[in-house]
């Protein structure tokens, strides 16, 4: 009652506003203008607005102003209208533990029709209360009227839709177990990770038809790193983290959670390792005829890694890859330091490499071994030719002298091969960069067989 009071007394104070505003501050101007006009003969002015046809004859233009004013604008409030109250919510009465319904519209659009005063007032007070009573329907399907709460009788009301079909389905129930997904984990530093989350509950309920719950695949709680306040290395919990259902395939399932929310400590740490940077020249064979590596230095030798602490184990060395075909002349080189698969962050970004090079030398090395690798599961393999061979090594002197044999390997690569005999590439390499590695036989041939 109060709002409609207010209502009422907002519009007769528009109305006074308008009279102001349109009537008495243009009348009040125009005077003064005339007064102005009229300055030097101010008597003169004076004289015909005190005399009797003078008066008459300004009031009279007055009441016919004041008479168009008012007439037109009486005429505009009288004057049919329609406005639309767009998405309008709309309320359902129903037992919602027992039952569930699909097919109503979650809103509704509302046409209101009348004068155009009445049409204004009427979207002063909207009630909000688009309502479907469902009370006592059984489960199927049923087709029913929805009902808007007139907030002025002399207005129309129509609604869009007025009629909705709907299905009423026994409400189901069955326990899940949750597990949890992290989602933005770019909002925190790439230095920290979340290794571990527990959630305050491992069980919920799911709630809905029983086709809806056949297509529940799982009900994850989504971990939003970005509502962490401050994401440091330790402890940290999240209130109300949403729950979500999924199917098979990813996609949510719209089903009712309970509870709808859970809350979670998150284990923040921050798993790290220092690695060397090893620099590998590409395309070696492409340099300078009669010309090696003899000196390869860089201003950074080591970096700290940062990441998933198992993936970080596999990683011995950062690799920085060098192109040095047709190098002629000592070069230096600014690389970007690419970060390793499973690697978040690395202390260090980018680094300066510096290439010697002298003249090459030819050296052997005998009785290197060779080794087997990617055998399949299940299999044995014999060599048919001798398994010691011969490496070649090229580079300068100072590095050929000072090389270990023992880091030079030979080996064939067996993978995808089956029982039989086969005749496999031998490949070398080594530790030494500076070093180009070869090996003097080229083939060997294999035979593979079953384990008995």
């Amino acid at each position: 009652m109060n709002k409609f009071i207010r209502v009422i007394k907002d519009f007769f104070r528009s109305i006074g506003h308008f009279i102001d505003k349109k009537l008495i501050l243009p009348i009040t101007k125009f005077f003064v203008g005339i007064s102005n006009k009229f300055k030097g003969n101010g008597r003169s002015f004076e004289k015909i607005i005190t005399r009797k046809p003078g008066l008459i004859i300004v009031s009279l233009l007055v009441a016919l102003g004041v008479f168009f004013i008012a007439d037109t604008k009486s005429t505009s409030l009288i004057e049919t209208s329609a406005e639309v109250l767009y998405d309008q919510p709309i309320s359902a009465a129903y037992n919602e533990e027992a039952y569930v319904v699909e097919g109503l519209p979650e809103t509704v659009d509302i046409t209101l029709i009348g004068r155009k005063s009445d049409v204004y007032l009427a979207k002063q007070l909207p009630t909000n209360d688009i309502t479907v009573d469902l009370t006592g329907l059984k489960p199927g399907v049923h087709k029913v009227n929805l009902k808007y709460k007139k907030a002025l009788s002399s207005v129309e009301y129509k609604l869009d839709p007025s009629v909705a079909t709907i299905v009423i389905y026994e409400k189901v129930s069955e326990e899940k177990e949750i597990n949890y997904e992290v989602i933005n984990k770019d909002k925190i530093d790439s230095k920290l990770m979340v290794e571990d989350v527990t959630l305050n509950t491992e069980k919920v309920y799911v709630k809905g038809t029983e086709a809806k719950l056949k297509e529940v695949a799982s009900v994850k709680a989504l971990i939003d790193l970005k509502n962490l306040v401050d994401p440091v290395v330790g402890e940290q919990q999240l209130k109300d983290v949403k729950l979500v259902a999924y199917d098979n395939n990813g996609k949510m399932v719209d089903v009712e959670i309970v509870p709808s929310k859970v809350d979670a400590n998150i284990t923040i740490a921050s798993p790290q390792k220092e690695v060397p940077i090893r620099v590998i020249p590409k395309n070696y064979d492409k340099i300078m005829f009669g010309k090696a590596i003899s000196n390869i230095s860089s201003d950074i030798t080591k970096v700290t890694i940062y990441g998933d602490a198992s993936k970080l184990e596999k990683i011995s060395y950062i690799p920085v890859y060098i192109d040095v075909g047709d190098l002629k002349e000592d070069k230096k080189y600014n690389i970007t330091i690419t970060k390793p698969s499973g690697v978040r962050a690395i202390s260090e970004t980018s680094v300066s490499v510096s290439v010697s090079i002298g003249e090459e030398v030819t050296k052997e090395i005998n009785d290197i071994y060779l080794e087997y690798e990617n055998l399949g599961e299940g299999l044995t393999v014999q060599a048919i030719d001798a398994t010691i061979v011969t490496v070649s090594v090229k580079g300068v002197q100072s590095v050929l002298q000072n090389l270990d044999s023992t880091t030079i390997k030979a080996y064939v690569d067996l993978k995808g091969l089956g029982v039989g005999e086969h005749e496999i590439p031998i490949k070398v390499n080594g530790s030494d960069t500076k070093v180009k590695y070869s090996s003097k036989t080229t083939k060997i041939k294999l035979r593979i067989t079953e384990k008995n």
